[in-house]
């Protein structure tokens, strides 16, 4: 059980929107220290094979010149564990990668690749670097993952975010189980995709996850009332919820 939830912002899409007309704003380090200073724990950027959005010499200024943790997402193949070597973020979170697709579309299946994932999380492990797999809520990635040697898993939230009325209820089941597992098996529990105003408060309330990781929403709603306020907003709904899950745990 983990009293304080902490809340890693994703800062991709500032990139994106940077790309999409090239030149260097809006910049991704000045959101980076924006979400510093109104309450985020982490920042998380993604770097891609296409760099579409960060690059690397964001993620060079991001290790080097803002205070807070760097969780470097990224795909497992040699390059980025080059550049993972070379730059030593404090987490390197491993994810799916497919050229065509616009988001993530779903955990990486460390069952069936453990094989490839071993030597990969050894090498980072060498040198200090947490190591998380980001995850389907399902027990054997869970069980392959500890195997693995990860530090964190990441569950991924999306089909959560997605579904509605009974299929909604059900996927946080998924989540609950899987979270729980997690932690039995000594592995720390982050979680994210997805997630909005809306659907945070229920993922907040399990206790065993001790991170969310969020951006795409967050940097949407910045166009509407400023990054700084909307992951405030966040931080305290978060916040909310996690102090009432507590309580009804304490009762």
């Amino acid at each position: 059980m983990t009293d304080k939830l902490l809340l890693g912002v994703n800062i991709d899409h500032v990139a994106t929107i940077r790309n999409a007309r090239g030149g260097g704003h809006p910049d991704p380090l000045r959101a980076a220290r924006v979400a510093a200073e109104a309450g985020a724990d982490g920042i998380t950027a993604h770097l891609r094979e296409d760099r579409r959005h960060i690059s690397d010499g964001d993620i060079q200024r991001l290790k080097v010149e803002v205070e807070l943790p760097l969780n470097l997402e990224m795909a497992p193949t040699e390059e980025m564990l080059r550049i993972a070597l070379a730059t030593r973020p404090h987490q390197v979170c491993l994810v799916p990668e497919k050229r065509a697709e616009l988001t993530t579309e779903g955990g990486l299946d460390v069952a069936l690749h453990h094989a490839n994932l071993e030597p990969f999380i050894g090498r980072l492990k060498e040198i200090g670097i947490r190591v998380s797999l980001f995850v389907d809520p399902a027990r054997v990635q869970i069980a392959v993952a500890e195997a693995l040697g990860a530090d964190v898993v990441e569950l991924h939230t999306g089909r959560y975010c997605d579904a509605e009325g009974a299929a909604r209820e059900a996927e946080l089941r998924r989540l609950r189980e899987a979270a729980r597992e997690a932690r039995t098996r000594g592995l720390i529990c982050h979680a994210g995709h997805g997630l909005s105003f809306d659907s945070v408060g229920s993922v907040a309330e399990i206790v065993e996850i001790s991170e969310l990781n969020i951006g795409h929403f967050l940097i949407g709603e910045a166009i509407f009332g400023g990054l700084a306020s909307s992951i405030r907003r966040m931080r305290a709904l978060m916040d909310k919820a996690r102090d009432q899950a507590l309580g009804r745990r304490s009762a």
